[in-house]
């Protein structure tokens, strides 16, 4: 999870090379300053920003797919520190490989994307979204998780006759797993990159939900988050197979909290590219 201890342990790592930190502060700066590369034969996409009604409110998001034709869904749960330029660029990214994608704002109940980028450096924003996120009860997620499928069937650009994928990033992780229990009928693919809060002790732990899913999961663990709970991987594997639920799970060595994401202090290009590389096959085959 994005928080405290974690972002001691990103800080002593960066602080370990002169390169590492001069990139991690070069890339904060630049905010995602980096640009992804597109996958090989990319297909024009579409983008707009959508507003999408729950039980609980209006949702702001991003929404973005292939410029013709009919395509698969997923749907995007970003990290803590939200909606933003980076998660636009990956979903654009992801839509080029011919998925209709949808990314959210998880903190709509509090306050818009835009509002919560304009709050100040992460530093800031994490301190405010200690709260937000309080409203993200597991309820609410059933909420979401089947409006935001609804209005996914509904766009022209999916093919609402094959199933959906969801990812998510950080706190995002549990969301994933969260999504496929409350849709279980559309939703075949799920990848929890650098998820935190996946095992709990609690009686509504995300991993508990794991027999009421029909998705097949790719679950992608940074190195130092299996170093403080490295029981976690193998709870997992456990109800996985119980479950007879097809999951691949995996440590990635040398990849801290947050290498996934493009804007990340921490961004490992070669082991973001091979994680994304296994999305790819995992919704190649489960939305197939």
């Amino acid at each position: 999870m994005c928080d405290e201890l974690t972002t001691a342990d990103n800080e002593r790592f960066l602080a370990d090379g002169m390169s590492r930190r001069a990139f991690g502060t070069a890339a904060a700066a630049a905010g995602f300053g980096l640009l992804l590369p597109s996958p090989a034969n990319a297909l024009a996409v579409k983008g707009r920003d959508v507003t999408i009604k729950t039980p609980d409110g209006t949702v702001d998001a991003y929404f973005v797919a292939p410029a013709t034709g009919r395509h698969p869904a997923v749907l995007v749960w970003p990290d803590i520190y939200g909606l933003r330029p980076a998660f636009r660029q990956m979903a654009d990214r992801l839509a080029e490989s011919g998925y209709a994608v949808l990314t959210v704002n998880p903190f709509y109940r509090s306050l818009t994307a835009p509002a919560l980028l304009a709050s100040g450096d992460r530093a800031a924003i994490r301190a405010k979204v200690g709260e937000y996120r309080k409203l993200l009860t597991p309820q609410a997620t059933i909420h979401d998780a089947t409006a935001l499928v609804a209005f996914l069937d509904k766009q022209r650009e999916v093919d609402s006759k094959r199933g959906v994928g969801t990812t998510g990033y950080c706190m995002g992780g549990p969301l994933v797993i969260r999504t496929a229990a409350a849709v279980p009928g559309r939703v075949r693919a799920g990848g929890s990159f650098h998820g935190g809060g996946l095992v709990t002790d609690d009686a509504d732990s995300p991993h508990l939900l794991i027999p009421k899913t029909k998705a097949s999961f790719l679950i992608a663990i940074a190195e130092n988050d299996d170093a403080r709970a490295p029981g976690d991987k193998d709870k997992l594997r456990a109800v996985f197979d119980a479950a007879k639920v097809p999951a691949e799970i995996e440590v990635y060595k040398g990849a801290m909290h947050g290498w996934c994401t493009l804007d990340s202090d921490v961004y490992n290009q070669v082991q973001a590219d091979r994680a994304w590389a296994r999305l790819l096959a995992l919704f190649g085959k489960a939305l197939a």
